[in-house]
């Protein structure tokens, strides 16, 4: 019996402190339960399926890319074998002008182009129009986002848009300005239609070329160093011949605090020469490369441009801010200070999460490797982290620096403007790979988790194996729903990311109260006591006292009885 005095005295002081956590529960708001919004289908049917098997058309072999938006085979053919060497109805069935890549004269007789010309425009996404209220063009990021990117565009002959009634941009024209590549030795002519309302130029960051074309015209793309800017309706060509191979990088050089930061920048391959090496001059939205070189070919099972870069919103807010260009030169250029600039978006390829999942996702197979050139496209620095993978960087800044300094890590960080080469292994060792899944990659840097302050967004993308994704590309993760993501309410800041972990939704948004609160008033002082009423009122215990001292009380007479056997052998004495 003595057993269980313990449990009813402590059960006794309990009882009242269970009305006071009642009274406390009571006056806590209801959860309010936010509707979700229509959600976007992760994978609609955006592409032909056919476009994500293996083909070959006009003689170019297209991997297969299981994705659910994978680019166009058609336009992937006009890029490596050139518009002017693949069949008319191929060539209709891209948006490319008929002069956009022209390849000729094998000069070295390897069975390969060693003449390029390359025209490139210069677009706007999201743009202003006095004509109506809505941004022009338009390329979204993520649901509802929508910044203003400037471009450069492989040159094309129809519409902007994807039709008369479609405001969206057409798949050439997009962020990030194309992966552009070319093979070592040939002769490149870079043509830039300055198609825009501003001075823009072409910088040939890191790929060797001279100062000075065999016109005598400046050819570093530099304004103040070598030649004028390429004005509004101008064209200005870039003469290269690169003698190394490389993961290089272009960019405009006007403005390069506000122009390179809009989007007029790039990654720029130069491959090693081979044999028969017909390269994708464009790779438009970067991720999978579906035609690889030979030489990538002899060492990787698939190649993928991964190219970051972030978007400032006031700045990007700014080009749509008026219709007369001198206004939006103006607060560009002496209104805008970047050094009080904070990035909102933060993108891989262009897109933040979740539109990652539909065209960036890097697919791997157990023991094959894939190499990965990374562009660190922000202003600030930047650490790629891949789970469940160290891949190996092989090049910093196109430059082989040999086996010796081959690096073997989980996060590598970059600089602004630097590149570096990556070999991704999925030799399940516990160094090179942990194993098959769906592994998450990303910047971490933080802040490069979230869309607008709203996480998770950002650069964020996947690892997936094969047989990990269904029929449409998109993985089978085993975690929360992708629904929230995929709604405009998300990114807005209105529906609560946790408030369906569990039913009774005990983390989502408190109710807010629309009844006017009655402001607290003071009660007035209680009239004072005469002196023999509040002595007696001080010697009487309060409950919490009365309490304590049934509680010693208690605790006394429970050691008497357990040790009533020791006392009452005392007593015999």
């Amino acid at each position: 019996m003595h057993k269980k005095v313990i449990p009813i005295l402590c059960g006794a002081i309990l009882l009242p402190a269970s009305q006071w956590a009642l009274a406390a529960v009571d006056k806590l708001p209801a959860t309010s339960s936010v509707k979700m919004g229509a959600a976007e289908e992760v994978c609609s049917e955006f592409t032909d399926a056919k476009w994500r098997d293996a083909q070959v058309i006009d003689g170019v072999e297209i991997q297969e890319s299981r994705m659910c938006n994978p680019d166009n085979p058609a336009d992937i053919a006009a890029f490596v074998k050139g518009t002017n060497n693949i069949s008319m109805s191929t060539l209709m069935e891209t948006q490319l002008a008929a002069d956009a890549i022209t390849m000729s004269n094998d000069m070295d007789g390897d069975g390969d182009p060693d003449h390029y010309i390359i025209k490139l425009e210069i677009a706007e996404l999201n743009g202003h129009s006095p004509d109506m209220k809505d941004p022009t063009t338009t390329f979204d990021i993520a649901p509802g986002i929508q910044p203003t990117f400037w471009v450069y565009a492989p040159k094309t002959r129809d519409m902007s848009t994807l039709s008369l009634y479609e405001p969206v941009a057409n798949p050439l024209l997009r962020a990030p300005s194309p992966v552009i590549r070319v093979e070592q030795g040939d002769i490149i002519w870079i043509v830039l239609e300055n198609s825009h309302y501003f001075p823009h130029s072409i910088h040939l960051h890191g790929i060797d070329h001279p100062y000075m074309d065999h016109s005598g015209e400046g050819n570093d793309g530099v304004g103040q160093t070598g030649q004028m800017d390429v004005l509004p309706g101008q064209s200005k060509t870039y003469v290269i011949k690169p003698r190394q191979p490389g993961t290089m990088y272009y960019h405009c050089h006007v403005q390069p605090h506000t122009h390179i930061p809009m989007g007029l920048q790039g990654i720029f391959v130069v491959e090693e020469n081979r044999p028969n090496n017909w390269v994708q001059t464009f790779n438009v939205g970067a991720g999978h490369v579906r035609h690889p070189s030979v030489a990538v070919k002899e060492k990787y099972a698939a190649e993928y441009d991964l190219h970051y870069q972030s978007a400032d919103k006031e700045l990007h807010e700014m080009a749509r801010s008026a219709n007369d260009p001198r206004i939006i030169a103006r607060r560009m250029n002496q209104e805008y200070d970047i050094t009080d600039a904070d990035p909102d978006y933060f993108m891989l390829n262009g897109r933040s999460f979740p539109y990652t999942l539909r065209e960036s996702l890097i697919l791997m197979e157990e023991n094959k490797k894939v190499k990965l050139r990374v562009l660190n496209g922000h202003e600030e620095a930047f650490a790629l982290h891949v789970h469940g993978h160290k891949p190996m960087v092989t090049h910093y800044d196109g430059v082989d620096n040999g086996p010796s300094s081959y690096i073997k890590r989980d996060v590598h960080g970059m600089v602004p403007a630097q590149r570096i080469d990556l070999e991704l292994s999925g030799v399940d060792d516990g160094l090179n790979s942990f194993g098959q899944g769906v592994w998450m990659f990303h910047d971490h840097v933080e802040k490069s988790f979230t869309t607008n302050g709203i996480g998770e967004g950002g650069d964020i993308s996947l690892v997936v194996y094969k047989g990990f994704a269904d029929e449409k590309g998109i993985p089978k993760v085993h975690g929360m729903s992708l629904a929230p993501y995929f709604t405009k309410e998300f990114w807005q800041g209105k529906f609560p990311a946790w408030q369906d972990y569990d039913a009774w939704k005990s983390l989502g948004l408190p109710e807010i109260s629309n009844k006017k609160q009655v402001a607290f008033v003071p009660p007035p002082p209680a009239p004072k006591a005469d002196a023999a009423a509040q002595t007696a009122a001080e010697n009487q215990s309060s409950f919490i006292g009365q309490l304590l001292q049934g509680l010693i009380l208690g605790g006394l007479i429970y050691a008497g009885f357990a040790n009533r056997q020791r006392i009452l052998a005392l007593f015999k004495k």
